[in-house]
């Protein structure tokens, strides 16, 4: 049973099967918010992703960067993300059309940044989530 259903903007249903939430900076002792930190925070979120999921493609929705009007420490501007990471494992029916349904289906782990910790349903969802092209990130699995 899947924690939620989204619907994609392609009209395609993909089921949210296990998530994975975060703050963004929680495990950050010193330092601020800036672009080596992030790109540091966004690898090993990828990394993570690949290990808990080995043989299912990983996606990175590419997150929003503010730079809010603060001074330029050693590591360049403050650069911050969403607050909350999150990592899903999804799941929908095949891609291949001839394949059976009760014996495939297509999967993507996806990493993303939003605002919230509110988990995606329906068509609520980030517009980044709800745009993934699932034809060309997702794979197809035998059960």
């Amino acid at each position: 049973m899947a924690l939620s259903r989204v619907v994609l903007a392609s009209g395609r249903p993909v089921d949210l099967a296990e998530l994975r939430l975060s703050a963004t900076y929680g495990n950050v002792l010193e330092g601020y918010p800036c672009k080596p930190l992030n790109d540091l925070v966004i690898a090993r979120l990828l990394r993570s992703a690949e290990r808990v999921h080995p043989g299912v493609p990983v996606h990175l929705i590419p997150p929003p960067r503010e730079y809010p009007d603060q001074y330029a420490g050693g590591f360049g501007p403050v650069e911050v993300l969403p607050a909350v990471t999150c990592v899903g494992s999804f799941r929908s029916e095949a891609l291949a059309p001839g394949r059976d349904r009760a014996l495939y289906r297509s999967r993507l782990t996806v990493v993303w940044f939003q605002p919230t910790s509110r988990v995606p349903s329906g068509c609520d969802a980030e517009t980044a989530l709800l745009d993934m092209d699932w034809e060309r990130l997702a794979t197809d699995e035998e059960l």
